[in-house]
């Protein structure tokens, strides 16, 4: 009973060690945006062989439409320098964008536009972004023009966007853009509640849907938001990039989150989770429900490699409204956002990669 009870101590003394270690792994960054921005679509790229941030669009800190813009900014890595960059060129100013880097290549896709009367509407473009120059060049239009959606690259050739928000509904659509032969195709339809502000990753060909807001009835012409709590796991057919299989699998244990930043981690086969807000809201931050809603501080990731879901600790600085995790050579970055109160940021996160490879498994219990 003696050597059982001492065994007990030294676990427990182990995972407050951990968690110790993990909170002090959990820091602020130097770096800043020029400005504070929220919603908007970031990526990560290397500019003459230095790892780089971009923000591209969202939402500025007076949170109406008139903040709405498409601005974008870079923050280099190695020398913290930020700065504001080239602004996309069709002066239409977004929410909901989302960016993506296939073989260095940096496209932003999509997004909503807000009226003086708040109709929001979807928009298609697909631009290129070249840093070296500076400039833009529309590659594409969407099928479907979607938002709030989830992207990710595949075999660095294929962008899948999977459901979002197109115009008055969701969509069940997942829209593939094959950048080697400039088309698109639709793959496997999504198979859960179609959500907007929903979260996900890939790792190899196995990618994760989580959370995001459907639409839960209609009544007398007015929707009706609520949370999903579905997540969905999926596998890409390795000789047919079109042919998708899904499976619904078991929640991670925290209530639903709304834009969480999210990533997946090639080597450490996990695809991680940061962030949200439990109250879902519109741009402005201000809940459906009509309550102001605030960012959550949780830190998780789903192991593709066993199945379960991992406690990562908490963010400093709780955020929500994110349009993606980065990854970069050294950690996860967190990019922008909202805060406390719903104070847009300029500041940027940083998660240390050991801390994501170390995590702690959640079971069903954890609470």
């Amino acid at each position: 009973m003696k050597r059982l009870f001492q065994t007990v101590l030294a676990k427990i003394y182990l995972l407050i060690s951990l968690a110790n270690i993990f909170a002090a792994q959990l820091h602020a960054c130097e770096l800043k945006l020029p400005e504070a921005v929220s919603n908007n679509a970031v990526t990560i790229a290397s500019v003459d062989g230095e790892l780089t941030l971009f923000s591209f669009n969202g939402l500025g800190d007076g949170k109406t439409y008139q903040d709405v813009h498409g601005k974008a900014f870079s923050v280099n890595l190695k020398t913290k320098k930020a700065k504001i960059i080239a602004s996309l060129p069709d002066g239409l100013g977004r929410l909901a964008s989302i960016a993506v880097t296939l073989n260095n290549r940096i496209l932003v896709i999509g997004g909503y536009t807000v009226a003086k009367d708040h109709a929001e509407v979807s928009t298609s473009q697909v631009f290129e972004y070249f840093p070296l120059k500076n400039k833009y060049q529309k590659i594409s239009d969407m099928p479907v023009p979607v938002d709030d959606t989830v992207a990710f690259i595949y075999q660095q050739r294929y962008v899948y966007l999977v459901s979002g928000w197109h115009d008055t509904a969701n969509v069940n659509l997942v829209q593939v853009f094959d950048s080697k032969e400039r088309h698109w195709f639709n793959a496997t339809p999504f198979p859960g509640a179609p959500v907007f502000g929903h979260a996900g990753g890939i790792v190899g060909n196995k990618f994760l849907i989580v959370d995001g807001v459907k639409v839960k009835r209609v009544v007398d012409g007015k929707r009706e938001y609520g949370p999903s709590d579905e997540t969905w796991y999926a596998e890409i057919d390795k000789n047919d990039p079109a042919v998708i299989y899904w499976k619904k699998i078991s929640k991670h244990p925290f209530k639903p989150l709304y834009r969480m930043a999210s990533v997946g981690v090639p080597d450490s086969q996990q695809i991680v989770f940061a962030g949200g807000s439990d109250n879902p809201y519109n741009y402005n931050g201000v809940g459906y429900n009509g309550i102001a809603s605030e960012p959550s501080s949780k830190i998780f990731s789903y192991d593709v490699r066993n199945s379960r879901w991992q406690n990562l600790g908490l963010l400093n600085n709780p955020s929500m409204d994110h349009r993606g995790l980065l990854l970069a050579d050294d950690g996860l970055y967190i990019v922008g956002g909202m805060g406390k109160e719903q104070e847009v940021l300029n500041a940027i996160q940083k998660i240390d990669l050991s801390q994501v490879i170390s995590g702690l498994d959640v079971g069903k219990d954890f609470k």
